[in-house]
């Protein structure tokens, strides 16, 4: 069994469990945690017992908020990793590819790069407590990748522009509504919920199963050019003195200055 800093991994039956551990720090990822998720989603996809995998946070506050804003603010970026690389968009591909369905189990917050996990995710099931939504605007960041493009698919357009442009959280009730999620139970039994469902999954042919992800992921497939793109201009901007008041203000717990930036 590898080791793991950031997340835990565990074999349950048919089921693959990744847990993002880092409650303290609202289960935020840095560059470590995304080279651990990758790790954990191969283990899976390599495990010809695992039919399903479920994703979600530990405790009882946040799935996941996204990028460590902490961490940016005090180095400039999110760590030292094995690669030398920060592989989020790597993580985005592999969920999309791994061929076995992907459950988002959304215990609490998720915001920014953790909505996107989600989003990316086969399925969604929140807690009755979940809060949604993107902060990237707030903070001086984006995903114009499969954060956006692909959102829009999920939600259309006006809803996903909405989410973005105003950085606003909604409640589980709405977004099960508008068809970001796909069963909202109680807090309680949300893990429970999610083994369930995960376990219907292996019951079915995994042979169909893959097919299916792969015909349902081609229709989409060339958001991954956009998310190389959009992933390349992120590194820029976070480095950019837009991007760096972003962080700069999040971590001193003010409002962004960001009026000066206004290009006409």
């Amino acid at each position: 069994m590898t080791d793991y800093e950031d997340i835990r991994y565990e074999v349950d039956g048919p089921t693959a469990i990744i847990t993002i551990d880092r409650p303290r720090r609202y289960n935020a990822f840095r560059g470590l945690t995304v080279e651990e998720l990758i790790r954990a989603f191969r283990a899976a996809w390599a495990d010809n017992a695992v039919r399903a995998i479920i994703l979600t946070g530990a405790g009882e506050k946040a799935f996941c908020t996204g990028g460590d804003m902490k961490q940016r603010a005090e180095t400039g970026d999110y760590g030292p990793t094995e690669s030398g690389m920060f592989e989020i968009g790597n993580l985005h591909k592999l969920i999309r590819d791994v061929p076995k369905p992907v459950i988002a189990a959304v215990n609490g917050l998720a915001v920014g790069g953790g909505h996107v996990l989600h989003v990316l995710c086969d399925l969604t099931i929140a807690s009755d407590t979940a809060k949604f939504g993107q902060a990237g605007p707030r903070v001086g960041s984006f995903d114009a990748g499969f954060g956006s493009a692909y959102l829009a698919r999920v939600v259309g357009e006006k809803r996903a522009r909405e989410i973005w442009y105003l950085c606003r959280q909604y409640d589980a009730a709405t977004a099960e509504r508008w068809g970001l999620v796909n069963w909202v139970v109680p807090a309680n039994r949300l893990l429970e919920e999610a083994k369930t469902v995960a376990a219907e999954i292996g019951e079915k042919s995994p042979t169909a199963l893959r097919f299916l992800k792969q015909s349902f992921n081609a229709d989409t497939d060339h958001q991954a050019g956009l998310s190389n793109l959009a992933m390349s201009a992120l590194d820029l901007f976070t480095k950019s003195p837009e991007g760096l008041e972003g962080g700069a203000a999040f971590a001193e717990k003010r409002r962004p200055d960001f009026g000066r930036y206004v290009k006409v």
